[in-house]
């Protein structure tokens, strides 16, 4: 893996003309997200949601993008069950399965961004990172969420799903499924959110 931050490197210069994608995961559970809406004066809506533990969803999503081509919104997403000793996360393996759906998707080179996620940074990660001649991975600096524009997707999901209390798992599921479909069909949505990073592209100079 390439060291921790967004600078140059052989490598990154070799995959000029690929894609520049942004990762980041998020979870979700039956209880919503909490939102402003409207109600009689002086009687706060409530809503009902079971306090028994219901499992967890976790998503990971990917922005493609490269000058020229039409922004593009990736995800992948795991049900974890309730129950002691259930894994509450992704693995290794569910990452790079993302990385390699968007490679098969875009067939160009990928410099993946991302934050420093204890698996991100894995031995078993570094491995699947040095098999893919075509990946390229630089780390955000730490506590920099304001530098993903995958942080603006979750939040635009999440204020959609404000207040709305599911009553099972796959129910949850299929509404994340159905708002992040929205968003792969407005590439004008997800540049702002890109622009909204005020990062730039540079050309990388040779030594």
């Amino acid at each position: 893996m390439e060291g921790g931050d967004l600078g140059g490197g052989k490598r990154a210069r070799a995959a000029c003309g690929g894609y520049i994608c942004f990762e980041d995961e998020a979870g979700f559970t039956r209880r919503p997200p909490k939102g402003r809406t409207w109600g009689r004066r002086g009687r706060t809506p409530v809503v009902t949601v079971s306090g028994r533990r219901s499992g967890r969803l976790s998503v990971a999503g990917l922005i493609a993008m490269r000058p020229g081509s039409r922004t593009r919104l990736c995800h992948r997403l795991r049900t974890h069950p309730a129950g002691k000793g259930q894994r509450r996360s992704m693995d290794e393996r569910d990452f790079i399965a993302l990385v390699d759906g968007v490679h098969h998707l875009v067939k160009a080179p990928i410099i993946l961004v991302w934050d420093r996620l204890n698996t991100h940074g894995s031995h078993a990660m570094r491995e699947l990172v040095a098999e893919r001649t075509w990946l390229t991975v630089f780390l955000l600096p730490a506590y920099s969420p304001d530098l993903n524009p995958v942080e603006w997707v979750w939040a635009h999901v999440k204020r959609s799903l404000a207040n709305l209390a599911v009553v099972a798992l796959d129910r949850l599921e299929a509404l994340v499924r159905n708002r992040l479909k929205r968003l792969q069909y407005r590439p004008e949505i997800l540049d702002g959110f890109i622009a909204g990073t005020r990062l730039t592209l540079d050309t990388p100079t040779s030594p």
